[in-house]
This record gives C-alpha cells, sequence and structure tokens, in this order.
C-alpha cells in the first residue's frame, strides 16, 4: 500500500505541470459546468442526456452525468493537484469517449467538429498521468502528510 500511495502522489518538483494543470482544469470545469448545471450556454444534465441518448450513449441521462461530473471535479482536482494522476487518467478515457463517439468521423478539425480539441484535452491529461501535479499540488502536501505519519509507525 505505501508503494502504490507513494506512486500515485509524488512528482518530480517542477514547475512544469502547473503550465498544464490551470489551462487543463479551467477548461474541464468550464465543460462540465456546461453539462451538468448549462452554465456558459450548455444545455444542462437533461439536454445533454438527451443529446447523448440520440448519439446512443444510454442511458442518455447518466452519460450525461458521468461525463460532465468527471470534466467538471477532474477539472477541479486537476487545478488544485489533487489526486492528479487518478484524475487525470478518469479524464483522458472521458475524452477518449468522446473522441471516437462525437468527433472522429468529422476529421481532425475543430471548425468542422472534429477531435482537434479533444485530443489536445487527451494529451494535456496522459502528460498529467505520467508527470502528477508537480511542484505546487495538494499531492505533495498529501504525500508529506503520508509520510510524516508512516515515519513512526516505520522507526
Amino acid at each position: 500500500m505505501n508503494t502504490l500511495i507513494n506512486k500515485t502522489l509524488s512528482s518530480p518538483a517542477s514547475f512544469a505541470p502547473l503550465a498544464l494543470r490551470v489551462p487543463a482544469g479551467i477548461i474541464f470545469i468550464a465543460h462540465g459546468a456546461q453539462k451538468l448545471f448549462g452554465w456558459f450556454g450548455g444545455y444542462g444534465l437533461e439536454g445533454t442526456g438527451k443529446w447523448m441518448a440520440s448519439i446512443g450513449l444510454e442511458p442518455g441521462f447518466l452519460m450525461a452525468l458521468m461525463a460532465g461530473g468527471a470534466e467538471f471535479f477532474g477539472g477541479l482536482f486537476i487545478l488544485l493537484g489533487l489526486l492528479t494522476r487518478p484524475t487525470a487518467l478518469v479524464l483522458a478515457v472521458t475524452m477518449l469517449v468522446a473522441i471516437v463517439t462525437v468527433h472522429l468521423d468529422n476529421g481532425l478539425f475543430m471548425s468542422n467538429g472534429g477531435y482537434e480539441f479533444g485530443l489536445a484535452l487527451l494529451a494535456m491529461s496522459v502528460s498529467l498521468l505520467v508527470s502528477g501535479a508537480g511542484r505546487l499540488g495538494v499531492d505533495n502536501w498529501l504525500l508529506s502528510r503520508y509520510q510524516t505519519e508512516q515515519a513512526p509507525a516505520l522507526a
């Protein structure tokens, strides 16, 4: 268990992941808010659910809840650097599903409804999955707290 926690929370003391976490977090939060709450011109759970059902993602409401929840709360976690690796994995899968089910047939470019934007978010998510939160993430604080609590047990 020690190894799993260390691998999940540890990351290099670099600011580079922060450069990905901030824009990715903001984008995912905004897109999740569209799906969940209808903010920023979105359709909310009911509208998004109906649309998802119309393209074959059933049950639509549950799919909208899952995608919106992953994006909104995942974006918040990524922004904070909280459980970055597992969150990035969930977001990468979410983007892969979006690319394959919605955008792939439209080609690459966003102007045609293509997968360009989803691919960029997928790449950001995979990068954070590999790197972790970096220097300014809650994960580092959690890891230091965990190691401090484990130190007396190991002595």
